[in-house]
Order: structure tokens, then sequence, then C-alpha cells
């Protein structure tokens, strides 16, 4: 059995990939209506719970979650994995950064408004995600605590390698997607990304997995800029840029991770067929407009409606660009 610190759509996706393998799985989550208690045990609880963390961890073979900002304590009292390591550096955008230098991985200048000069993102150093935590500065501008400013890049476009690595220190990866965000939030990934510098994606994320001797899967989004990757953040977890996987890779993201954190072989990671995915915010489209779209694989979370939320993804294989447009433009509508 697989036991997961929360219980959302990254969980539950978790779980619909470990079921055939017939793993079982328990959640632990303080919402009674976690989209993961369809595939699974659900535990309501806050996630620092001790006696929950306990019903948690009881008769599992591995602990894991699909989020970083759980409590680092939590996490480590079950043993979860990936470890301590990885959450702590990726909950914090300052030891975040910090663990890019000492890697000699390039990033954007970062520090105080004075390093990074003007115009800048001031972000918060914990609980961003999806936009949320940061602003723009174009004058000189004190930082806040727990604030950190980062360079405003001219990108030319934003990429993403994710990774899986065994506990033998294998390493796998899937191709380099390129994504839109809009408002922060992630609306499209396209795999794979055109000309991307696989390898150079490739050797960033192997550099962190292995100088945090991890177990799993792990994203790096990254910044094109005039050929050079910049490595802007990491996750450790199954990540939004790779829902793709489920139906354009040989072997999921999710499948994956699972393999890798009970001990099991890796599966392949080639691509199966180009691939689209197009996130649905805020409300689901009709069933039949999605399933129309040539290609279509219909991913739909069981969240209730709201804005700025994630409630569900389209993947398209193989598509035209004027059939993603369309999948852009069902999702836009309101």
């Amino acid at each position: 059995m697989v036991a997961c610190i929360g219980g959302g759509q990254l969980g539950r996706m978790l779980g619909l990939a470990g079921l055939p393998l017939g793993v079982c799985f328990r959640f632990l989550d303080p919402s009674a209506e976690a989209c993961a208690r369809d595939v699974g045990e659900l535990l309501v609880a806050e996630y620092d719970d001790p006696r929950a963390l306990g019903r948690l961890a009881d008769g599992a073979d591995v602990v894991t979650f699909e989020f970083e900002n759980v409590p680092v304590e939590a996490a480590a009292r079950v043993g979860a994995v990936p470890g301590r390591a990885a959450l702590e550096q990726g909950q914090d955008r300052l030891r975040e950064k910090e663990l890019f230098r000492s890697l000699a991985i390039p990033t954007a200048r970062f520090g105080s408004v004075e390093e990074t000069g003007l115009p800048a993102l001031v972000k918060s150093r914990r609980l961003g995600y999806d936009g949320k935590g940061q602003r723009r500065v174009d004058v000189a501008d004190a930082l806040g605590e727990g604030e950190l400013a980062e360079e405003l890049v001219a990108f030319d476009r934003e990429l993403s390698i994710v990774g899986v690595r065994a506990r033998s220190g294998e390493t796998r990866f899937w191709p380099v997607g390129e994504n839109l965000h809009r408002d922060g939030i992630l609306r499209v990934t396209r795999a794979p990304a055109p000309g991307a510098p696989q390898s150079d994606a490739e050797a960033i994320c192997t550099k962190i997995m292995d100088a945090l001797d991890y177990v799993g899967v792990l994203a790096v989004e990254l910044f094109e800029v005039g050929g050079r990757l910049l490595a802007n953040e990491f996750a450790p977890r199954v990540h939004n840029t790779a829902h793709w996987t489920i139906d354009g890779a040989a072997t999921s993201q999710f499948e994956n991770h699972l393999r890798a954190i009970l001990g099991l072989p890796l599966g392949p990671t080639e691509l199966r067929a180009p691939s689209a995915m197009v996130n649905l915010i805020g409300s689901v489209p009709a069933l039949e407009a999605m399933l129309e779209l040539p290609g279509a694989r219909v991913h739909l979370y069981g969240k209730a409606p709201r804005q700025g939320r994630k409630v569900g993804h389209l993947t398209l294989i193989d598509p035209a660009e004027d059939t993603v447009q369309r999948a852009v433009a069902l999702a836009d509508a309101r």
C-alpha cells in the first residue's frame, strides 16, 4: 500500500496509475471533499496531526506526498519519499536558488533588488504557486520579511524537464515540454518542445536529483534565453507540465513515481506521439464538445468548479495547431 500526504488531483492520478498494478492507497487531507477519495481511503485531518500521521503510515509500504508545501516535520515523521532534503530546498525559494548556485546551474540573478536590477519580481520565499505571492517592481523597493527578489528575465520560452530517479540511482527523462502560462497559471504544455536542448535540461535535472539523493519524479521549470537554459524552480513531486505523459508517453510520470518509491523497475519514458496538454481552469466545458476534438483524452478531477482552480485537463494526441487552439478556446469559455 502507498500512503500519500495530500488528496488532491495529483494524489488522485497517482491512485489511477497504481490501481492497475494492484497498489492500494490511503490519503491524508484536511478536506473531506479531497478528490483522491475516489481512488483510496481518505483520512480527514490536518497534515501535522500526529495521530492521523500514525494511521496514514500504518501498514504502508511507503509514504509519499503530492505537493511540496507539506510540513517538513510531518513528512519526516513518517519517512516520506522523496526525503526531507528535497522538501526543505523546494519549499524555500532562496534555498532553492542557493542549491542551483552550488551546483553551477545557471539562474536569473536573485537576492535584493539592488542585486537583481530593475524591473524585478519580488516573491514570497514560501507558499507561492500558480503566480501567487509575487509582484513586479519597477522602482527600488525594500523587501518585506520572507521575500526574495529575482531578475525579470526576457526569456524566449518557458520549458520544463521531468525526470525520475530510482533507489539505485538510475534516472530516466521524458521529452522537454514547452509551457504557456497566463496569470501565473499553466495553460498549455506541448511535448516535445521543438528544438529543445534535451541533454542540457537532463544534465540540470540530474545534478539536482543526485545532490538530494532523490527517489521519485522531479520537475524543473526552465527559461530558455538565446539557446541557454536558466533554472527557475524545481518541484519534488509529479508535476502539471507532465500530465501529458498519461496518454503520450510509454510510462506516465505517475506510474514511474510509484515504481521508483516502491523499488520497482522504472518504465520507459519514450514519446508515444507528440502531445499537447490544456488545463481546465475554473469550470469544465461540455463533455461532448471536448470529445469532438481529434485525438482528445479527457481527465476530470471530480472537483467543484471555482475561479482559478484546476478542475481537469485535456490531452491532445498528435494534434494540429488549430485543434490546440480550439481546445484552449473551449477551456477559456465561460
